[in-house]
């Protein structure tokens, strides 16, 4: 086949289009880890642009993703109070990333650990143990750690194996979280309590508006003399997968979450989603406006006033499965449906 000027123009242009789309596409993007057990994170790579760490900080008394940014490079996560940004909240100084923890396991709280800015006595630690694997490739890749969660005497009570997928789609950004607790030599109970249990602290700007006077930090990165309108700069809003929307959203269950807002003049999705075999499946959701995003499978009696009781044990030696998504988007927010394709392909995949 001979071609023209014109018609070699149009297939050189075609040509490059479809590698433009190429590069865009999920098999075009390489997922990557590097590890710096010396500053305690690996870090996670998309074509060579920092999309998260998986990190350990001694003042953090948890492993956490953190910062976490989308595909635009826009830092969706609270920088306080690893990097304090001028206009965050300061409070719940344990609240960090996004991490998995809980409230009460066997009465020690695990959830509020390093609340008052330093480990309290009775509480628990969960102590990254190992990063056993960490292979990247196109379009997604997987890490594999290990951690104890340790009581207050020093002894531990729980073995946590974690999964992290961290996959490409498009420019949305995903994250599978896959962890395994299993019980030690004895029974645990993580007893009833709105303190958990799968949760993230998000960027100021997704914040719902509230009707309040705030503290927030100024530029040095120290709380403001003046307090302000808590509705300035927040823009956020929730909807469940049942429809509901703000913060009515507190204390219901649905199977999947969507927070969305904009930082500066782009739209951003964060969506959690809880997996049919997890237990307490559609979870309740500890959602709140001031930036906590949580899911909460294990705690029902704070969500429906006493009505419902929930809790859950493990034997000696049992193990229970907890799966999670987070989807993250850039410059736009998820539509339902796209939101649901991504959900089912979470449930189909574990």
């Amino acid at each position: 086949m001979f071609l023209n000027k014109k018609g070699m123009k149009l297939f050189i242009l075609n040509l490059l289009l479809v590698a433009a789309f190429l590069s865009s596409t999920t098999f075009g993007q390489k997922v990557d880890f590097k590890n710096l057990p010396a500053e305690k994170k690996v870090d996670v790579t998309v074509d060579g642009k920092f999309f998260t760490s998986y990190c350990w900080p001694d003042n953090v008394y948890k492993p956490v993703l953190y910062p976490v940014l989308n595909y635009n490079g826009t830092e969706v996560t609270r920088g306080f109070p690893l990097k304090p940004r001028e206009g965050e909240r300061d409070d719940h100084i344990h609240q960090v990333g996004i991490w998995l923890n809980y409230g009460n396991v066997n009465g020690v709280d695990f959830w509020g650990t390093g609340h008052t800015g330093s480990k309290e006595p009775g509480n628990g630690v969960i102590k990254h143990v190992a990063v056993v694997k960490a292979a990247g490739t196109n379009g997604e890749a997987v890490l594999n750690t290990t951690a104890g969660w340790i009581l207050p005497s020093g002894k531990e009570i729980i073995s946590e194996k974690t999964e992290y997928h961290f996959i490409v789609r498009g420019t949305n950004r995903i994250i599978d979280r896959i962890t395994t607790l299993t019980a030690a030599d004895t029974t645990v109970l993580f007893k009833d309590t709105k303190e958990g249990m799968f949760g993230m602290r998000v960027a100021r700007q997704l914040e719902l508006p509230a009707k309040e006077m705030v503290t927030l930090l100024d530029a040095s990165g120290k709380p403001s003399k003046e307090k302000v309108d808590a509705s300035k700069g927040a823009t956020g809003n929730y909807l469940s997968s049942e429809g509901l929307t703000g913060d009515a959203v507190w204390g219901t269950r649905a199977k999947w979450m969507d927070l969305y807002g904009t930082i500066g003049a782009e739209k951003i999705s964060v969506v959690i989603c809880d997996h049919p075999e997890n237990p307490g499946y559609p979870t309740y959701w500890h959602a709140r406006g001031y930036g906590l995003f949580a899911a909460n499978p294990l705690g029902w009696s704070d969500f429906t006033k006493g009505k419902e009781v929930k809790g859950f044990s493990l034997k000696p030696k049992a193990s229970a499965i907890f799966r999670y998504r987070v989807i993250i988007s850039s410059g736009n927010y998820l539509e339902k449906k796209e939101i649901e394709e991504l959900y089912s392909d979470f449930i189909k995949k574990y």
